[in-house]
């Protein structure tokens, strides 16, 4: 077994030049198949933020894997019981969220890892091992799961080289939201200052020869990320773009209908 995700960020001939992602929100296995198709390479399959169970995540999951585009699931906390479960149900790319310390991206590793690498608890029937079906699962699993830490404060980003160091993180993924919230700039994701630290994060995380991603609200934001040197970038999210596009329409028409209106139709 290969990881589709680690293949996909040594690919150098996308159609932007690097992979671009996006957020799946909506917790609807429609929608998710629809952003397959609509050209994303990869999404990001979010429990921290959405009221996804895990039977929601394998349908999802399900639906993702009839497109080109590559799930990353995000679990909603650093639990070994929790990750364990999610594995089982066939996720093969996770990102941990406000990792913090190498201790913790080394619990994060652990609860990812069947031993000796890991303490995974080991189940004959899954469908991550396709129930059964794929030869020696327990001795290649490890090598077919990627492990995505999330750094998301100052304090994480002072320690960005050490995380980014732990065997087993295979990337860092910088979440500019919380990061700008605890840097005192909540809600303004572009503040000068955040776009700084970032920039100093991915030169850290480079220095620990890992690659990072991050995500931007619209494209001017991807671009001045991408300037700054990430490896792989979302934008928005499917509620995002869809309620984006909503406002856009709306806004047309009703002012449409003053233009009208106002020339006595």
């Amino acid at each position: 077994m290969q990881n589709p995700f680690k293949t996909l960020l040594a690919q150098k001939d996308l159609p932007a030049g690097y992979p671009v992602g996006s957020w799946v929100m909506s917790a609807s296995p429609v929608v998710a198949e629809a952003m397959g198709c609509a050209g994303f390479d990869w999404a990001v399959v979010d429990m921290e933020h959405t009221p996804l169970d895990m039977m929601e995540v394998i349908h999802l999951l399900q639906a993702i894997a009839g497109t080109p585009m590559l799930p990353i699931t995000r679990v909603p906390w650093n639990d070994t019981v929790l990750v364990k479960r999610v594995l089982d149900a066939g996720a093969q790319t996770l990102m941990f969220p406000f990792v913090q310390t190498v201790e913790e991206a080394k619990k994060a590793v652990a609860a990812a890892k069947y031993p000796p690498q890991g303490v995974r608890g080991m189940a004959a029937m899954s469908r991550g091992s396709r129930f059964g079906t794929v030869k020696d699962y327990f001795k290649v699993a490890n090598e077919a799961v990627s492990v995505i830490v999330q750094i998301e404060t100052p304090e994480a980003m002072s320690r960005m080289k050490e995380i980014a160091s732990v065997e087993g993180v295979d990337s860092v993924f910088i979440g500019p939201g919380d990061l700008s919230g605890a840097m005192g700039h909540v809600g303004n994701l572009m503040h000068p200052d955040v776009v700084a630290l970032m920039a100093e994060g991915v030169k850290a995380c480079h220095a620990a020869g890992k690659p990072v991603g991050t995500v931007g609200g619209t494209p001017e934001a991807v671009a001045t990320y991408r300037a700054s040197g990430f490896d792989y970038i979302g934008v928005a999210s499917d509620l995002g773009l869809m309620m984006r596009n909503c406002a856009a329409v709306l806004s047309t028409i009703r002012q449409q209908d003053i233009k009208i209106h106002s020339q006595g139709y």
